[in-house]
């Protein structure tokens, strides 16, 4: 397996020091997409290259502080004592690490997947479900 292979499967995280704290903030795992989709659901659509983590926190406060908490794996409490500087650098990380892992890793691999099935409906070269 190549180098690139394993990443997918076993994907690195990026440690990062807060609060006193050392975090390792790693892709969220299949298990965590349910609530990390609910809770960023309400900003998504304002998700950027560079968001606006002020205007986010301002108008999406609650949810960005239960995707903080749920991606750190640290208590919501711990997180909403943050000072806002490193409140920011958390954020950050967290959606730089998840947006690497989405949209150069999961989503070509998805996309490939996808065109394999594609392809072997129209050959008519699926098994048969029973």
């Amino acid at each position: 397996m190549s180098e690139a292979e394993l990443e997918v499967i076993f994907p690195r995280g990026e440690v990062i020091n807060i609060a006193g704290e050392r975090i390792e903030i790693r892709p969220l795992v299949l298990g965590e997409l349910p609530a990390m989709l609910r809770a960023i659901r309400p900003f998504s659509g304002e998700l950027s290259q560079e968001p606006d983590w002020l205007a986010l926190l301002a108008e999406h406060g609650e949810a960005l502080l239960a995707a903080l908490a749920l991606a750190s794996h640290r208590p919501h409490e711990w997180v909403e004592s943050l000072p806002l500087d490193e409140a920011i650098t958390l954020a950050a990380t967290v959606f730089e690490v998840n947006a690497d892992f989405f949209v150069r890793r999961v989503a070509p691999r998805v996309g490939d997947l996808a065109q394999r099935i594609g392809q072997r409906l129209s050959s008519g070269s699926m098994p048969s479900p029973v």
